[in-house]
Protein backbone atom coordinates (compact mmCIF):
# COMPACT_ATOMS: atom_id res chain seq x y z
CA UNK A 1 0.00 0.00 0.00
CA UNK A 2 1.41 3.23 -1.08
CA UNK A 3 2.02 5.56 1.54
CA UNK A 4 1.77 8.98 -0.28
CA UNK A 5 -1.27 10.34 1.33
CA UNK A 6 -4.85 10.36 -0.38
CA UNK A 7 -6.06 13.31 2.24
CA UNK A 8 -3.48 15.43 4.83
CA UNK A 9 -4.40 17.92 7.59
CA UNK A 10 -2.05 19.56 8.60
CA UNK A 11 -1.45 22.35 11.47
CA UNK A 12 -5.36 22.22 12.30
CA UNK A 13 -6.81 24.52 14.34
CA UNK A 14 -10.32 25.55 14.82
CA UNK A 15 -11.84 27.91 17.58
CA UNK A 16 -15.33 28.77 18.63
CA UNK A 17 -16.16 31.68 20.71
CA UNK A 18 -14.25 30.64 24.04
CA UNK A 19 -13.50 27.24 23.48
CA UNK A 20 -10.70 26.13 21.01
CA UNK A 21 -11.88 22.59 19.61
CA UNK A 22 -8.64 21.76 17.33
CA UNK A 23 -5.48 22.61 18.05
CA UNK A 24 -2.58 21.55 15.85
CA UNK A 25 -3.86 18.48 14.76
CA UNK A 26 -2.16 16.36 12.42
CA UNK A 27 -3.45 13.24 10.41
CA UNK A 28 -3.00 11.69 7.29
CA UNK A 29 -4.57 8.86 5.42
CA UNK A 30 -2.90 6.38 2.79
CA UNK A 31 -4.81 5.16 -0.72
CA UNK A 32 -6.46 1.42 -0.04
CA UNK A 33 -5.86 2.28 4.09
CA UNK A 34 -8.36 2.12 6.80
CA UNK A 35 -7.69 4.69 9.39
CA UNK A 36 -9.62 4.42 12.72
CA UNK A 37 -9.60 7.74 14.61
CA UNK A 38 -10.30 7.39 18.16
CA UNK A 39 -10.72 9.82 21.29
CA UNK A 40 -13.33 10.16 24.26
CA UNK A 41 -16.29 12.34 23.77
CA UNK A 42 -15.44 15.95 23.25
CA UNK A 43 -11.26 15.01 21.95
CA UNK A 44 -12.51 16.69 18.68
CA UNK A 45 -13.56 13.91 16.19
CA UNK A 46 -16.33 15.38 15.33
CA UNK A 47 -14.69 19.12 14.66
CA UNK A 48 -12.09 17.36 12.21
CA UNK A 49 -14.61 15.52 10.47
CA UNK A 50 -17.15 18.18 9.51
CA UNK A 51 -13.57 20.04 8.75
CA UNK A 52 -12.69 17.49 6.67
CA UNK A 53 -15.99 16.84 4.85
CA UNK A 54 -16.28 20.26 4.22
CA UNK A 55 -19.06 21.79 6.91
CA UNK A 56 -16.48 24.24 8.66
CA UNK A 57 -14.86 25.87 5.56
CA UNK A 58 -11.89 26.65 4.66
CA UNK A 59 -10.80 30.30 5.99
CA UNK A 60 -12.74 29.35 9.81
CA UNK A 61 -9.69 27.49 10.33
CA UNK A 62 -6.40 27.62 11.13
CA UNK A 63 -3.33 24.59 9.17
CA UNK A 64 -3.62 23.47 5.63
CA UNK A 65 -5.57 20.42 3.80
CA UNK A 66 -4.44 18.36 0.87
CA UNK A 67 -5.74 15.97 -1.43
CA UNK A 68 -3.86 13.71 -3.52
CA UNK A 69 -1.08 16.34 -3.05
CA UNK A 70 -3.14 19.31 -3.44
CA UNK A 71 -4.28 22.43 -1.43
CA UNK A 72 -8.06 21.33 -0.76
CA UNK A 73 -10.34 24.58 -0.29
CA UNK A 74 -13.71 23.56 0.81
CA UNK A 75 -16.09 25.78 0.91
CA UNK A 76 -19.16 23.25 1.40
CA UNK A 77 -19.92 19.55 1.47
CA UNK A 78 -20.44 19.78 -2.35
CA UNK A 79 -16.54 20.72 -2.86
CA UNK A 80 -15.38 17.82 -0.62
CA UNK A 81 -17.54 15.40 -2.81
CA UNK A 82 -16.39 16.81 -5.79
CA UNK A 83 -12.64 16.00 -4.33
CA UNK A 84 -13.81 12.20 -3.67
CA UNK A 85 -14.62 12.69 0.12
CA UNK A 86 -18.06 11.28 1.51
CA UNK A 87 -19.09 11.08 5.12
CA UNK A 88 -21.66 8.46 6.40
CA UNK A 89 -22.84 9.63 9.60
CA UNK A 90 -24.98 8.24 12.64
CA UNK A 91 -28.10 9.35 11.60
CA UNK A 92 -28.54 8.02 7.89
CA UNK A 93 -29.69 10.92 4.91
CA UNK A 94 -31.75 8.33 3.34
CA UNK A 95 -35.74 9.16 2.40
CA UNK A 96 -37.89 6.55 3.77
CA UNK A 97 -40.95 6.89 1.63
CA UNK A 98 -38.26 6.14 -1.56
CA UNK A 99 -37.00 2.98 -2.87
CA UNK A 100 -33.10 1.77 -2.29
CA UNK A 101 -32.40 2.63 -5.75
CA UNK A 102 -34.16 6.40 -5.69
CA UNK A 103 -32.01 6.83 -2.13
CA UNK A 104 -28.90 6.26 -4.83
CA UNK A 105 -29.86 8.28 -6.90
CA UNK A 106 -31.37 11.26 -5.22
CA UNK A 107 -30.57 14.03 -6.55
CA UNK A 108 -28.56 13.06 -9.56
CA UNK A 109 -30.99 11.06 -11.46
CA UNK A 110 -30.07 10.48 -15.34
CA UNK A 111 -32.88 12.02 -17.69
CA UNK A 112 -33.77 10.81 -20.75
CA UNK A 113 -36.17 13.70 -22.86
CA UNK A 114 -36.44 15.63 -20.04
CA UNK A 115 -37.60 13.06 -17.56
CA UNK A 116 -36.24 10.39 -15.22
CA UNK A 117 -34.78 7.65 -16.71
CA UNK A 118 -35.80 4.88 -14.20
CA UNK A 119 -34.66 1.78 -16.05
CA UNK A 120 -31.15 3.44 -15.82
CA UNK A 121 -32.09 3.71 -12.26
CA UNK A 122 -32.71 0.32 -11.18
CA UNK A 123 -30.15 -1.27 -13.60
CA UNK A 124 -27.29 1.11 -12.43
CA UNK A 125 -28.19 0.01 -8.79
CA UNK A 126 -28.74 -3.56 -9.26
CA UNK A 127 -25.36 -3.45 -11.15
CA UNK A 128 -23.89 -1.79 -8.50
CA UNK A 129 -25.59 -4.43 -5.59
CA UNK A 130 -23.87 -7.35 -7.45
CA UNK A 131 -20.40 -5.38 -7.64
CA UNK A 132 -20.04 -5.25 -3.86
CA UNK A 133 -21.89 -8.30 -2.96
CA UNK A 134 -24.91 -6.39 -1.64
CA UNK A 135 -28.02 -8.36 -1.66
CA UNK A 136 -30.67 -5.66 -1.64
CA UNK A 137 -33.60 -5.19 -3.47
CA UNK A 138 -33.37 -2.10 -5.19
CA UNK A 139 -37.14 -1.75 -5.89
CA UNK A 140 -37.50 -2.30 -1.83
CA UNK A 141 -38.87 0.47 0.21
CA UNK A 142 -36.18 1.80 2.29
CA UNK A 143 -38.38 2.33 5.15
CA UNK A 144 -38.53 -2.03 5.00
CA UNK A 145 -34.88 -2.16 5.02
CA UNK A 146 -32.87 -3.52 8.11
CA UNK A 147 -30.95 -0.66 9.80
CA UNK A 148 -27.64 -2.50 8.58
CA UNK A 149 -28.90 -2.42 5.09
CA UNK A 150 -29.79 1.58 4.91
CA UNK A 151 -26.46 1.58 5.98
CA UNK A 152 -25.02 -0.15 3.16
CA UNK A 153 -26.85 1.94 0.92
CA UNK A 154 -25.86 4.93 2.65
CA UNK A 155 -21.97 3.64 1.96
CA UNK A 156 -22.76 2.50 -1.59
CA UNK A 157 -24.79 5.64 -2.62
CA UNK A 158 -21.53 7.78 -1.69
CA UNK A 159 -19.48 4.87 -4.08
CA UNK A 160 -21.29 5.88 -6.68
CA UNK A 161 -20.46 9.34 -6.97
CA UNK A 162 -16.52 7.73 -7.61
CA UNK A 163 -15.83 8.48 -3.65
CA UNK A 164 -11.93 7.70 -2.42
CA UNK A 165 -12.64 7.94 0.86
CA UNK A 166 -15.47 7.12 3.17
CA UNK A 167 -15.47 9.12 6.57
CA UNK A 168 -17.55 6.51 8.83
CA UNK A 169 -19.07 8.01 12.19
CA UNK A 170 -19.98 5.12 14.60
CA UNK A 171 -21.40 3.08 11.52
CA UNK A 172 -22.07 -0.18 14.20
CA UNK A 173 -23.99 1.85 16.94
CA UNK A 174 -26.97 0.74 15.60
CA UNK A 175 -26.34 -2.14 14.07
CA UNK A 176 -27.05 -5.91 14.78
CA UNK A 177 -23.71 -8.07 15.55
CA UNK A 178 -24.94 -10.05 12.28
CA UNK A 179 -25.41 -6.46 10.79
CA UNK A 180 -21.61 -5.38 12.03
CA UNK A 181 -19.86 -9.03 10.48
CA UNK A 182 -21.17 -7.49 7.11
CA UNK A 183 -20.28 -4.27 7.11
CA UNK A 184 -16.77 -5.18 8.42
CA UNK A 185 -16.49 -7.48 5.31
CA UNK A 186 -17.68 -5.16 3.26
CA UNK A 187 -15.35 -2.12 4.72
CA UNK A 188 -12.43 -5.06 3.96
CA UNK A 189 -13.32 -5.75 0.88
CA UNK A 190 -13.19 -1.85 -0.17
CA UNK A 191 -10.04 -1.65 1.01
CA UNK A 192 -8.51 -4.33 -1.34
CA UNK A 193 -10.31 -1.83 -3.96
CA UNK A 194 -7.82 0.59 -3.30
CA UNK A 195 -11.02 2.69 -1.52
CA UNK A 196 -9.46 4.75 2.07
CA UNK A 197 -11.70 4.74 5.06
CA UNK A 198 -11.73 7.09 8.11
CA UNK A 199 -13.19 5.02 10.75
CA UNK A 200 -14.21 6.57 14.18
CA UNK A 201 -15.94 3.97 16.43
CA UNK A 202 -16.12 3.59 20.54
CA UNK A 203 -15.96 -0.09 19.84
CA UNK A 204 -12.25 -0.89 20.15
CA UNK A 205 -12.25 -4.35 19.19
CA UNK A 206 -13.92 -3.29 15.82
CA UNK A 207 -10.83 -0.94 15.56
CA UNK A 208 -8.45 -3.70 15.66
CA UNK A 209 -10.53 -5.88 13.41
CA UNK A 210 -9.72 -3.50 10.92
CA UNK A 211 -7.50 -0.56 11.08
CA UNK A 212 -4.12 -0.39 9.35
CA UNK A 213 -3.46 2.70 11.69
CA UNK A 214 -4.78 4.16 14.56
CA UNK A 215 -4.91 7.88 15.64
CA UNK A 216 -5.81 9.52 18.56
CA UNK A 217 -6.95 13.21 19.54
CA UNK A 218 -7.15 14.24 22.95
CA UNK A 219 -8.21 17.32 24.62
CA UNK A 220 -8.38 18.67 20.69
CA UNK A 221 -5.16 17.47 19.76
CA UNK A 222 -3.31 14.80 17.81
CA UNK A 223 -1.01 12.99 20.67
CA UNK A 224 -0.34 9.54 18.98
CA UNK A 225 -0.70 7.95 15.61
CA UNK A 226 -0.08 3.73 15.69
CA UNK A 227 0.42 0.53 13.92
CA UNK A 228 -2.60 -1.33 14.64
CA UNK A 229 -0.44 -4.49 14.70
CA UNK A 230 2.39 -2.95 16.91
CA UNK A 231 -0.22 -1.43 19.60
CA UNK A 232 -2.71 -2.99 21.72
CA UNK A 233 -5.72 -1.91 23.27
CA UNK A 234 -4.29 -0.50 26.53
CA UNK A 235 -1.88 1.76 24.97
CA UNK A 236 -4.19 3.11 23.04
CA UNK A 237 -7.01 3.66 25.70
CA UNK A 238 -3.99 5.29 27.46
CA UNK A 239 -3.87 8.23 25.04
CA UNK A 240 -7.26 8.42 24.98
CA UNK A 241 -7.47 9.63 28.86
CA UNK A 242 -4.02 10.19 29.76
CA UNK A 243 -3.60 7.63 32.29
CA UNK A 244 -3.57 3.84 32.69
CA UNK A 245 -6.51 2.25 33.56
CA UNK A 246 -5.89 -1.13 34.99
CA UNK A 247 -9.16 -2.38 35.13
CA UNK A 248 -11.74 -2.09 32.23
CA UNK A 249 -14.26 -2.75 34.62
CA UNK A 250 -13.70 -2.06 38.46
CA UNK A 251 -16.79 -3.89 39.79
CA UNK A 252 -16.45 -3.47 43.85
CA UNK A 253 -18.79 -5.97 44.92
CA UNK A 254 -21.16 -5.53 48.27
CA UNK A 255 -22.42 -8.18 50.23
CA UNK A 256 -25.97 -8.76 48.64
CA UNK A 257 -28.90 -7.91 50.96
CA UNK A 258 -32.85 -8.36 51.26
CA UNK A 259 -34.77 -9.17 47.79
CA UNK A 260 -36.25 -5.29 46.39
CA UNK A 261 -37.65 -7.01 43.41
CA UNK A 262 -38.83 -10.13 42.76
CA UNK A 263 -40.37 -11.65 39.86
CA UNK A 264 -42.40 -14.96 39.79
CA UNK A 265 -43.36 -16.53 36.73
CA UNK A 266 -43.80 -13.61 34.41
CA UNK A 267 -45.62 -14.27 31.48
CA UNK A 268 -46.26 -10.56 28.97
CA UNK A 269 -47.57 -10.29 25.34
CA UNK A 270 -46.57 -6.99 22.78
CA UNK A 271 -50.32 -5.81 23.33
CA UNK A 272 -53.99 -6.73 24.10
CA UNK A 273 -55.05 -10.53 22.85
CA UNK A 274 -51.64 -11.20 21.75
CA UNK A 275 -49.87 -14.45 22.66
CA UNK A 276 -46.93 -14.23 25.19
CA UNK A 277 -43.62 -12.97 24.15
CA UNK A 278 -42.05 -12.49 27.56
CA UNK A 279 -42.19 -16.29 29.07
CA UNK A 280 -41.93 -17.74 32.63
CA UNK A 281 -39.42 -14.95 33.65
CA UNK A 282 -38.44 -15.49 37.20
CA UNK A 283 -35.66 -13.61 38.87
CA UNK A 284 -34.66 -11.27 41.86
CA UNK A 285 -32.88 -7.89 42.71
CA UNK A 286 -31.12 -8.07 45.59
CA UNK A 287 -29.81 -4.26 47.84
CA UNK A 288 -26.41 -3.89 46.44
CA UNK A 289 -26.66 -6.34 43.71
CA UNK A 290 -25.89 -5.97 39.80
CA UNK A 291 -27.97 -8.55 38.24
CA UNK A 292 -27.00 -8.55 34.70
CA UNK A 293 -29.73 -9.59 31.26
CA UNK A 294 -27.83 -10.49 27.90
CA UNK A 295 -29.22 -12.12 25.30
CA UNK A 296 -29.08 -12.01 21.11
CA UNK A 297 -30.90 -8.63 19.44
CA UNK A 298 -34.96 -9.33 19.81
CA UNK A 299 -34.82 -11.80 23.08
CA UNK A 300 -36.30 -9.76 24.85
CA UNK A 301 -34.31 -7.88 27.24
CA UNK A 302 -35.48 -4.29 27.08
CA UNK A 303 -39.23 -5.45 26.30
CA UNK A 304 -38.15 -6.43 30.23
CA UNK A 305 -37.40 -3.69 31.56
CA UNK A 306 -39.63 -1.42 29.48
CA UNK A 307 -42.63 -3.73 30.71
CA UNK A 308 -41.52 -3.84 34.42
CA UNK A 309 -41.33 -0.16 34.38
CA UNK A 310 -44.80 0.47 32.75
CA UNK A 311 -43.54 1.50 29.21
CA UNK A 312 -44.55 -1.73 27.14
CA UNK A 313 -47.19 -4.82 26.43
CA UNK A 314 -49.91 -6.30 29.06
CA UNK A 315 -49.21 -8.70 31.58
CA UNK A 316 -51.05 -11.71 31.13
CA UNK A 317 -49.58 -13.81 34.13
CA UNK A 318 -47.19 -13.93 37.07
CA UNK A 319 -46.44 -11.57 40.03
CA UNK A 320 -44.24 -8.86 40.59
CA UNK A 321 -42.82 -7.33 43.85
CA UNK A 322 -41.00 -4.08 44.70
CA UNK A 323 -39.37 -3.23 48.07
CA UNK A 324 -41.61 -6.56 49.46
CA UNK A 325 -44.84 -4.88 48.19
CA UNK A 326 -47.17 -6.52 44.70
CA UNK A 327 -46.24 -4.20 41.64
CA UNK A 328 -49.38 -4.57 39.13
CA UNK A 329 -49.73 -3.00 36.02
CA UNK A 330 -47.98 0.85 36.38
CA UNK A 331 -47.57 4.00 34.61
CA UNK A 332 -43.56 5.01 33.80
CA UNK A 333 -45.11 7.95 36.65
CA UNK A 334 -46.27 5.59 39.32
CA UNK A 335 -43.15 3.21 39.01
CA UNK A 336 -40.93 5.84 39.96
CA UNK A 337 -42.98 7.13 42.64
CA UNK A 338 -42.94 3.31 44.07
CA UNK A 339 -38.85 3.32 43.51
CA UNK A 340 -38.66 1.62 40.22
CA UNK A 341 -36.14 4.06 37.43
CA UNK A 342 -34.89 3.09 34.07
CA UNK A 343 -32.46 4.42 32.16
CA UNK A 344 -33.64 3.78 28.41
CA UNK A 345 -31.51 2.30 25.62
CA UNK A 346 -31.85 4.96 23.17
CA UNK A 347 -31.44 7.84 25.20
CA UNK A 348 -31.77 10.35 22.49
CA UNK A 349 -35.28 9.53 21.89
CA UNK A 350 -36.59 8.38 25.20
CA UNK A 351 -33.92 9.44 27.68
CA UNK A 352 -33.88 13.18 27.00
CA UNK A 353 -35.49 16.71 25.76
CA UNK A 354 -32.70 17.38 23.27
CA UNK A 355 -33.84 20.90 22.58
CA UNK A 356 -34.52 21.73 25.94
CA UNK A 357 -30.96 22.87 28.61
CA UNK A 358 -29.57 20.47 31.08
CA UNK A 359 -31.13 21.84 34.63
CA UNK A 360 -34.52 20.94 32.85
CA UNK A 361 -33.84 17.47 32.09
CA UNK A 362 -32.28 16.63 35.68
CA UNK A 363 -34.94 17.90 37.21
CA UNK A 364 -38.08 16.20 35.47
CA UNK A 365 -38.30 13.51 37.14
CA UNK A 366 -38.22 15.18 40.79
CA UNK A 367 -40.46 18.20 39.91
CA UNK A 368 -42.77 16.27 43.19
CA UNK A 369 -39.85 16.54 45.06
CA UNK A 370 -38.95 20.14 44.18
CA UNK A 371 -42.42 21.62 44.77
CA UNK A 372 -43.29 23.59 47.27
CA UNK A 373 -46.99 23.62 47.86
CA UNK A 374 -48.34 24.08 44.40
CA UNK A 375 -45.28 26.19 42.95
CA UNK A 376 -41.78 24.63 42.12
CA UNK A 377 -39.43 25.62 44.33
CA UNK A 378 -36.70 26.89 42.08
CA UNK A 379 -34.29 27.61 44.16
CA UNK A 380 -34.24 23.83 45.25
CA UNK A 381 -33.84 22.73 41.83
CA UNK A 382 -31.43 25.20 40.81
CA UNK A 383 -29.04 23.47 44.03
CA UNK A 384 -30.02 19.99 43.50
CA UNK A 385 -29.52 20.61 39.82
CA UNK A 386 -25.89 22.03 40.38
CA UNK A 387 -25.15 19.21 42.70
CA UNK A 388 -25.92 16.41 40.28
CA UNK A 389 -24.17 17.90 37.64
CA UNK A 390 -20.97 18.62 39.97
CA UNK A 391 -21.12 15.23 41.10
CA UNK A 392 -21.24 13.10 37.55
CA UNK A 393 -18.66 16.28 36.14
CA UNK A 394 -21.08 17.13 33.51
CA UNK A 395 -19.12 18.69 30.67
CA UNK A 396 -21.05 21.83 29.57
CA UNK A 397 -20.37 25.91 29.79
CA UNK A 398 -23.38 25.79 32.25
CA UNK A 399 -26.79 24.28 32.94
CA UNK A 400 -28.66 26.77 30.43
CA UNK A 401 -26.71 24.63 27.70
CA UNK A 402 -29.30 22.95 24.96
CA UNK A 403 -28.88 18.80 26.36
CA UNK A 404 -28.98 17.94 22.25
CA UNK A 405 -25.46 20.01 21.50
CA UNK A 406 -23.58 17.55 24.40
CA UNK A 407 -21.39 14.88 23.51
CA UNK A 408 -23.14 11.33 23.98
CA UNK A 409 -21.11 10.42 27.10
CA UNK A 410 -22.58 13.96 28.70
CA UNK A 411 -26.07 12.90 27.51
CA UNK A 412 -25.68 9.78 29.35
CA UNK A 413 -24.42 11.69 32.66
CA UNK A 414 -27.65 13.87 32.16
CA UNK A 415 -29.74 10.79 31.64
CA UNK A 416 -28.57 9.07 35.02
CA UNK A 417 -28.52 12.40 36.84
CA UNK A 418 -32.04 12.72 35.97
CA UNK A 419 -32.53 8.85 37.87
CA UNK A 420 -30.25 9.80 40.33
CA UNK A 421 -32.00 12.66 41.69
CA UNK A 422 -35.63 10.69 41.84
CA UNK A 423 -33.84 8.70 44.36
CA UNK A 424 -34.84 4.91 43.35
CA UNK A 425 -34.23 1.86 44.95
CA UNK A 426 -34.25 -0.26 41.98
CA UNK A 427 -32.21 1.19 39.05
CA UNK A 428 -32.84 -0.45 35.52
CA UNK A 429 -29.86 0.47 32.94
CA UNK A 430 -30.71 -0.78 29.16
CA UNK A 431 -27.10 -0.66 27.66
CA UNK A 432 -26.35 2.20 29.53
CA UNK A 433 -22.55 2.83 27.70
CA UNK A 434 -23.47 2.26 24.11
CA UNK A 435 -22.16 5.31 22.36
CA UNK A 436 -20.08 6.39 24.62
CA UNK A 437 -15.99 6.57 25.07
CA UNK A 438 -13.42 4.43 27.33
CA UNK A 439 -13.31 7.40 29.76
CA UNK A 440 -17.15 7.62 30.41
CA UNK A 441 -17.69 3.78 29.99
CA UNK A 442 -15.40 4.18 33.69
CA UNK A 443 -17.40 6.60 34.78
CA UNK A 444 -20.81 5.02 34.55
CA UNK A 445 -19.50 1.79 36.20
CA UNK A 446 -18.20 4.05 39.19
CA UNK A 447 -22.07 4.95 39.01
CA UNK A 448 -23.22 1.83 39.43
CA UNK A 449 -20.47 1.10 42.07
CA UNK A 450 -21.49 4.25 44.12
CA UNK A 451 -25.72 2.92 43.57
CA UNK A 452 -24.91 -0.72 45.27
CA UNK A 453 -22.73 0.44 48.09
CA UNK A 454 -25.55 3.04 48.64
CA UNK A 455 -27.87 -0.60 49.19
CA UNK A 456 -29.67 -0.06 45.37
CA UNK A 457 -30.30 -2.89 43.26
CA UNK A 458 -29.21 -2.55 39.56
CA UNK A 459 -30.48 -4.74 36.78
CA UNK A 460 -28.08 -4.00 33.98
CA UNK A 461 -28.70 -4.91 29.88
CA UNK A 462 -25.85 -4.82 27.96
CA UNK A 463 -24.47 -6.63 24.35
CA UNK A 464 -21.09 -6.12 25.63
CA UNK A 465 -20.16 -9.81 26.83
CA UNK A 466 -17.23 -8.67 28.56
CA UNK A 467 -19.03 -5.38 29.90
CA UNK A 468 -21.73 -8.34 31.32
CA UNK A 469 -19.40 -10.37 33.04
CA UNK A 470 -17.37 -7.54 34.52
CA UNK A 471 -19.90 -5.50 35.77
CA UNK A 472 -22.56 -7.92 36.86
CA UNK A 473 -22.85 -10.34 40.03
CA UNK A 474 -25.17 -12.72 38.48
CA UNK A 475 -26.25 -13.12 34.81
CA UNK A 476 -29.44 -14.28 33.28
CA UNK A 477 -29.01 -15.09 29.52
CA UNK A 478 -32.61 -14.50 27.11
CA UNK A 479 -33.49 -16.46 24.16
CA UNK A 480 -36.63 -16.06 22.91
CA UNK A 481 -38.32 -14.60 25.60
CA UNK A 482 -37.31 -17.09 27.85
CA UNK A 483 -34.56 -17.60 30.65
CA UNK A 484 -31.82 -19.51 29.11
CA UNK A 485 -29.36 -20.09 31.43
CA UNK A 486 -28.50 -18.26 34.66
CA UNK A 487 -24.75 -17.82 35.80
CA UNK A 488 -22.51 -16.63 39.08
CA UNK A 489 -19.89 -14.15 38.56
CA UNK A 490 -17.35 -17.05 39.08
CA UNK A 491 -18.52 -19.26 36.36
CA UNK A 492 -19.60 -17.35 33.19
CA UNK A 493 -17.45 -17.27 30.03
CA UNK A 494 -18.05 -15.73 27.35
CA UNK A 495 -18.74 -19.39 25.48
CA UNK A 496 -21.31 -20.02 28.34
CA UNK A 497 -22.97 -16.87 27.44
CA UNK A 498 -23.11 -17.31 23.95
CA UNK A 499 -24.37 -20.67 24.25
CA UNK A 500 -27.25 -19.62 26.41
CA UNK A 501 -28.23 -16.69 24.05
CA UNK A 502 -28.61 -19.20 21.33
CA UNK A 503 -30.80 -21.31 23.42
CA UNK A 504 -28.34 -24.76 23.86
CA UNK A 505 -28.18 -24.00 27.95
CA UNK A 506 -30.61 -24.06 30.49
CA UNK A 507 -28.24 -24.07 33.84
Amino acid sequence: MSREPILRAEGITKRFPGVVALSGVTFDLAPGEIHALCGENGAGKSTLIKLLSGLHAHGSYEGELTVAGRPARFRSVADAEKAGIAVICQELALVPGMTAAENLFLGAEPTRAGLIDWASVYGESKALFERFGVRIDPRARTSDLGTGQQQLVEILKALRKDSRVLILDEPTAALTETETAVLIGILKDLRRRGISCIYISHRLEEVFELADRITVLRDGSTVATLDRAKTDVSTVIRHMVGREIKDLFPRRATAPGKALLRVSGLNASSGEGGTAFLKDISFEARAGEVVGFGGLMGAGRSELLMHLFGAWGRRLSGSVELMGAPLGAVTPETALERGLALVTEDRRRYGLVLEHPISFNLSLSSLKRLTAGLLLDLKLETAKNDEQARALRVKAPDLGARVGGLSGGNQQKVVLGRVLMAEPSVIFLDEPTRGIDVGAKIEVYEIINALTASGKAVVLVSSELPELMGMSDRILMLHDGRVSGEFAKAEATQEKLLAAAMGHSRN
